[in-house]
């Protein structure tokens, strides 16, 4: 039992075969090899039970008369269905979509309607006199569809069906005997499965219509600026339906799966590229696409020259940061922190957090990896109590932290106008808590902190700086993270008079610099040992600095008493006598007792005085400091006993 009901466009598919079968019939006379044919199709059933071995061959004249006026009737019951859209017809979608004219849409519907029924094949292969025969020839077209706009010229090169890729010409041999067939999406997709074409580029999107306005218009359309997603935002609202995003396909066969699925779907196509140059294979494709609605999308302006020779529109986009409400939007609540991400930044966050189920962690989780090849990181895990810095300092350091936090709220909410990311200098010798501090901020706002190794930086060859430079700010632009550029005035020093070309590409690197920490939106700290080393042109561009000092006794006690933990064994330690007696830094205190502990435990035995004594006096080995007796008092034996 047949459940399938034809639709307008396979019943004019059937009757157009049955009347090619016909003229054969007329023409060449009666075949002997279809007798006990068996068919299941109901609409061929009546024309082959009248085929040669079947019926008298004079039955072939009423027959071929009634099918021709039957087809005239078909024929407009088609096109007036199909132009109607509230019909609901797939079939009537897709030739909409492809902007198929009358001569294409007959073609199509007798393509499909043959693909669709193996009896209409079998009597496809009678017509064709070649029982292999199951898809028409190029000439069986040309025979069927004669007229102003012959049938041959709708399956040609340039042709509507050819465009939109809905068809090909198949085969090497001889041109009139070429089969026609389309694409296996379309099918499926008249059969109503709207799984995408096998074809289709790696990571393809479909992305949904943010204000279905109904077929998307054909054209293209230029967006550049902002982030990604910003870009796929004001694509969709200029689009109105939905849209196939995607980059740039490696070959032919993608670009023609490409267009295929949008022109199934009644979409958009949008490509993502990053290149300020358009490959001439995508203006090729845009322009030979001409029913479809283009977006290409960049970051920059795409350059004019390489562009599709086709009237197009463009919008720029300004860079911004994700507001409050997209925040609470994207977690369920507002953060506590007040993260600087654009919103690409703040998609890719949501998606981490679904699975960490914490905001800073799924913010730090941004820009690891291909920053981690570049950068060590610093995990944020000490807080303020751990940091020992005078109370000047001290405040300095939270106002740098309550800058990052507020700015959504000077920034985007008040309106003041300016530079987004913070940089500060941190000046100040070693070991006196700069390392430390950048920690402690990253603690603070939930973020990780990167130390930039300049030495894998700085190259002796021109432009190579620069290029490791740039890959740093763009792996951590990904993200939000605090950059931290160590011994900085190797790398932001003052400019020097120009006397050669070393001098002045080493210029141009510093002005590189200035550039691109200015565009960069987090947090940048360049840490120094002196001052009186940095460029001017860095300083006038500082937001906070803050100098550090060496500790005064207060403040080395308190160090001391955080450099041993709570569950380190200790026997009788004078901290107060260490902290007056020796002048030295938080790092040497670190290190001192660090030594000390080592000392102890090979002992096995709790740190004691002597141990403490032998550490500090490492590290005034390491500092080329005399020892002095005034400076070891009762201990000076002990840490010169083994000279």
């Amino acid at each position: 039992m047949n459940l399938h009901q034809p639709e307008p466009w396979e019943l004019f598919g059937s009757a157009m075969i049955e009347a090619e079968a016909l003229e054969r019939r007329v023409a060449d006379g009666p075949p002997r090899d279809l007798a006990g044919l068996v068919i299941e199709d109901d609409e061929v059933d009546r024309l082959l039970t009248s085929l040669p071995g079947l019926g008298p061959r004079e039955d072939a004249f009423p027959a071929r008369r009634e099918v021709t006026a039957r087809l005239a009737e078909l024929r407009e019951a088609m096109h007036a269905a199909l132009e109607s859209p509230a019909s609901g017809s797939r079939f009537g979608a897709l030739a909409r979509a492809a902007r198929l004219e009358r001569p294409d849409v007959e073609v199509f519907a007798t393509l499909a309607a043959i693909e669709r029924s193996p009896a209409r094949q079998r009597l496809l292969a009678y017509a064709q006199d070649d029982v292999s025969a199951t898809r028409p020839w190029v000439a069986t077209l040309a025979r069927l569809f004669p007229g102003e706009r012959p049938g041959l010229l709708t399956i040609a090169e340039e042709s509507r069906l050819r465009r939109a890729e809905l068809l090909s010409v198949i085969g090497e041999n001889a041109w009139a005997t070429r089969p026609v067939a389309l694409a296996p999406r379309v099918l499926w997709a008249l059969a109503g499965d709207d799984a995408p074409d096998a074809g289709l580029p790696r990571g393809f999107e479909v992305l949904p219509a943010a204000e279905h306005r109904g077929a998307p218009a054909p054209g293209l359309f230029l967006v550049h600026g902002g982030d990604r997603t910003q870009r796929r935002t004001e694509a969709a609202r200029h689009v109105g339906a939905p849209i196939l995003a995607t980059g740039l396909p490696a070959d032919e066969d993608g670009w023609r799966a490409l267009v295929r699925e949008a022109t199934v779907r009644g979409a958009g196509l949008l490509l993502e590229v990053e290149e300020p140059r358009l490959p001439a294979t995508a203006a090729y494709w845009v322009e030979r696409g001409d029913h479809l609605a283009w977006v290409i999308a960049s970051p920059t302006p795409v350059e004019i020259r390489t562009l599709p020779r086709v009237p197009w529109t463009e919008s720029e986009l300004a860079s911004r940061m994700a507001t409050t409400e997209e925040w609470a939007e994207a977690f369920g609540q507002r953060p506590e922190r007040g993260h600087r991400l654009d919103p690409e930044a703040l998609r890719l966050a949501r998606v981490a957090y679904q699975g960490l189920k914490d905001v800073d962690g799924a913010v730090r989780r941004l820009a690891s990896g291909a920053l981690d090849e570049l950068a060590t990181r610093i995990e944020s895990r000490r807080g303020w109590d751990a940091v020992v810095l005078p109370p000047r300092q001290e405040r300095q350091l939270r106002e740098l932290v309550g800058r990052y936090t507020h700015s959504a709220t000077v920034f985007d909410r008040w309106g003041f106008g300016g530079n987004t990311g913070i940089v500060a200098l941190f000046a100040g010798p070693s070991g006196t808590g700069k390392t430390l501090s950048a920690e402690v901020i990253g603690t603070a706002l939930g973020l990780d902190v990167y130390k930039i190794d300049l030495s894998s930086l700085v190259s002796k060859y021109i432009g190579e700086t620069e290029k490791n430079l740039e890959r740093i700010f763009d792996a951590a632009s990904a993200g939000n993270v605090v950059l931290f550029f160590d011994e900085a005035d190797a790398l932001f020093g003052k400019r020097s008079e120009v006397s050669d070309s070393h001098d002045r590409y080493a210029n141009i690197e510093v002005a590189y610099l200035l550039q691109r920490i200015e565009a960069y939106e987090g947090i940048v700290i360049l840490a120094t040992n002196l001052r009186a080393n940095m460029d001017d042109a860095f300083l006038r561009r500082i937001h906070v600095a803050v100098d550090f000092r060496e500790p005064d006794e207060e403040q080395r006690l308190d160090i001391w008493k955080l450099a041993f933990p709570p569950d380190a064994p200790q026997e009788d330690l004078d901290l107060p006598w260490i902290a007056q007696r020796f002048r030295v830094t938080g790092g040497n205190i670190r290190n001192a007792a660090t030594t000390a502990a080592f000392l102890a435990a090979e002992a096995g035995r709790a740190i004691a005085m002597d141990d403490v004594v032998r550490g500090l006096d490492r590290e005034f080995e390491k500092l080329g400091r005399l020892r002095t007796e005034a400076d070891f008092g009762p201990y000076y034996r002990i840490v010169t006993s083994n000279d």
